[in-house]
């Protein structure tokens, strides 16, 4: 009897172990990788807020840097930009002047810590109050304002602000506008403590040990997009088990097999943006809803995007025949009368190349990084203009249609219109194709 009763006990624990396992099914692949991906969106965020402040970043401190800087990925040489961290709480905002600008593109922009940009102070935000003093504030709270502040609300304690003034045909004009961009805090906002998580180089992303610093991460920055409870509950319940050597072996497997491949063939098509004559139009920019995987592809692609509103920009990492874009070769863009990119930007256009590990300038001896609105272009009888780029100019090009590309580095093209207009703002538009060309040095 008593050996009868031990067998019912144990085929009822195994029952119940069953069960229990029916009910909490094991996490999936594709939720792993999903997770994993959603969270590198911030992680991308707080290895750059590191690097700012390990390199001199103070909180509430606008640093005006120098035009033409190329130091870092993407640089934007359309502009004089400025850069800071800011800090505001329910009993402190802060205030940020703007001079009078005219007939130049000027903005400043704010993002969260997930690369979300949540305001722009310009005449466009603000066309009755274009200039002067702004009070960046929390949402709901009740700082009072100098009389005659703008107040703009924005959901976030802690805010990455760029301001960029178009530097156009008169740059020394543009870099002294630039330096009459303040902002002061109201009060003496606590400096936030910064979640330190591992660094990484964006050319080597973390793998499985990105999720040792998921709690962390997440409990930094509140997500203010809808629709991602799911993909927070699934990172922390990888979180929870990581320590277990079998399960991390096999969420680092996935990680690399799955998530990383994912990454990497999102970034030619921009998270699954349109493609039309080798160029990528993502499907938005700076404000993602619940496209989390086009929010941190542009974050590790082209980190503090602004809306659509304000610029448009359209990737190439293909010839017109889909071959990668090397400076092997020499290329060829040609836009007709009616393609011409001047045409469909308020304020300007630009064309820059940067290599696709690091996303940095092309280094050349004419320091030349990026063709746009005020380069010294020729355009063709009829009214078209050709683009050319290559390690050396062809003969039939002019000096400043040419673009300088490096011998044996692959590279990628990012088109920007800024306050875009026509078939661009309408997303109708499309670069012409990369052709590859045997024009002779």
């Amino acid at each position: 009897m008593a050996t009868r009763t031990w067998l019912f006990g144990l085929l009822a624990a195994a029952a119940i172990s069953s069960t229990s396992a029916a009910a909490a099914p094991q996490i999936s692949d594709d939720d792993i990788s999903n997770s994993y991906i959603y969270l590198l969106g911030r992680l991308l965020i707080l290895n750059q807020e590191q690097a700012d402040f390990a390199h001199g970043f103070k909180w509430n401190t606008l640093i005006h840097r120098k035009p033409g800087d190329v130091a870092w990925p993407n640089p934007n040489l359309d502009v004089a930009y400025s850069e800071a961290w800011v800090a505001i709480d329910d009993d402190s905002c802060v205030i940020v002047t703007v001079p009078k600008i005219k007939d130049r593109y000027y903005t400043v922009q704010f993002l969260n810590g997930w690369g979300e940009t949540v305001a722009n102070i310009n005449e466009r935000v603000y066309p009755q109050h274009p200039d002067g003093e702004f009070g960046v504030c929390l949402k709901d709270s009740k700082v009072k304002l100098p009389d005659g502040a703008q107040r703009v609300d924005v959901p976030a304690k802690t805010l990455r602000v760029l301001s960029r003034v178009e530097l156009g045909a008169n740059a020394k004009e543009a870099e002294a506008l630039q330096k009459k961009f303040t902002l002061r805090p109201t009060g003496n906002p606590p400096p936030p403590k910064i979640a330190k998580t591992p660094m990484f180089d964006i050319g080597k992303l973390p793998g499985v040990e990105a999720f040792d610093a998921a709690n962390l991460a997440l409990d930094s920055e509140a997500d203010i997009n809808p629709g991602m409870d799911k993909l927070q509950a699934d990172t922390r319940a990888v979180a929870k088990d990581i320590k277990d050597p079998e399960f991390r072996r096999r969420v680092a497997n996935i990680i690399q097999n799955k998530a990383l491949t994912k990454i990497a063939s999102s970034l030619t098509n921009v998270a699954g943006g349109t493609v039309k004559n080798g160029w990528a139009l993502p499907a938005t920019s700076g404000s993602y809803g619940n496209n989390y995987l086009l929010r941190t592809i542009i974050n590790l692609g082209g980190i503090w995007a602004n809306t659509p509103e304000e610029v448009i920009y359209y990737k190439a990492f293909a010839d017109e025949h889909g071959k990668p874009l090397n400076g092997d070769d020499t290329y060829v863009l040609h836009f007709t009368k009616d393609q011409l990119p001047a045409d469909n930007a308020t304020y300007f256009w630009s064309v820059i190349a940067v290599d696709t590990i690091h996303r940095r300038v092309l280094p050349n001896p004419l320091k030349r990084y990026l063709i746009n609105n005020v380069s010294k272009l020729t355009y063709g009888a009829d009214g078209s203009l050709t683009l050319y780029f290559g390690k050396v100019k062809p003969k039939e090009a002019p000096d400043g249609n040419w673009l300088p590309t490096p011998k044996g580095t692959g590279y990628s093209l990012t088109f920007r219109f800024y306050r875009p207009k026509g078939e661009v703002a309408a997303r109708t538009y499309f670069p012409p194709g990369m052709s590859k060309s045997d024009a002779t040095p």
